[in-house]
């Protein structure tokens, strides 16, 4: 698993981490069942604290992404892809519908907004 977290992001540290690994999930880079790294490894790994990654795991399985073994250790749930989609996509339109609002809020053009979100795709 590849986590990249970016300091000049907006997004908070535990939110880059659980939009990479949902997408890592969905694309099956992470697959089904794989165990993942211990809360204290993740946060070692990417040198942040255990309770950032303690709230990206319980984040994670209170959306089904994951499930916790006791004495194991966390591993990737069973896939419902249909459902794990419809949240993904639940939360694009969410942020969206956001960025949308701030767009206009700011004065943009819709032209202006496209714009901003095709540039922010390229990136």
């Amino acid at each position: 698993m590849k986590i990249v977290i970016k300091n000049k992001s907006e997004l908070p540290i535990y939110e880059q981490i659980e939009q990479q690994m949902k997408a890592q999930i969905l694309d099956g880079t992470v697959t089904e069942d794989e165990q993942l790294p211990s809360i204290r490894q993740l946060a070692r790994d990417l040198k942040i604290s255990v309770i950032t990654t303690t709230r990206v795991y319980n984040d994670l399985a209170d959306e089904g992404f994951i499930i916790s073994v006791s004495g194991k250790g966390y591993f990737v749930a069973p896939r419902n892809n249909e459902l794990l989609r419809e949240r993904m996509l639940y939360e694009m339109e969410d942020g969206l519908e956001k960025a949308v609002t701030n767009g206009r809020n700011a004065g943009l053009t819709d032209d202006e907004i496209v714009t901003a979100l095709r540039k922010f795709m390229e990136d």
